[in-house]
């Protein structure tokens, strides 16, 4: 217990030293180019799982991480 408070205040003091604006430049990173196609993909794939009835969803694949990794797939070979 004493070394995670000991981690955690070492982790902390660079944050301190330096000011909010550190904080606040890392806190506001933008996303890279693959992270935003990503997030793209996310809510390409969701908004079909949504859109799908029940005996598609297990024709497509009965649960979301298996049709999610399908629906990758597919967006990645129309983009290519």
């Amino acid at each position: 217990m004493l070394l995670r408070l000991v981690s955690a205040a070492a982790l902390a003091l660079p944050l301190l030293i330096a000011g909010p604006s550190l904080a606040q430049e890392l806190a506001a990173k933008e996303p890279s180019v693959g992270q935003t196609a990503a997030r793209e993909r996310q809510k390409k794939c969701g908004a079909q799982w949504r859109g799908l009835s029940a005996t598609e969803k297990t024709a497509q694949g009965p649960k979301w991480p298996q049709y999610f990794s399908k629906c990758v797939k597919r967006l990645k070979e129309q983009k290519a």
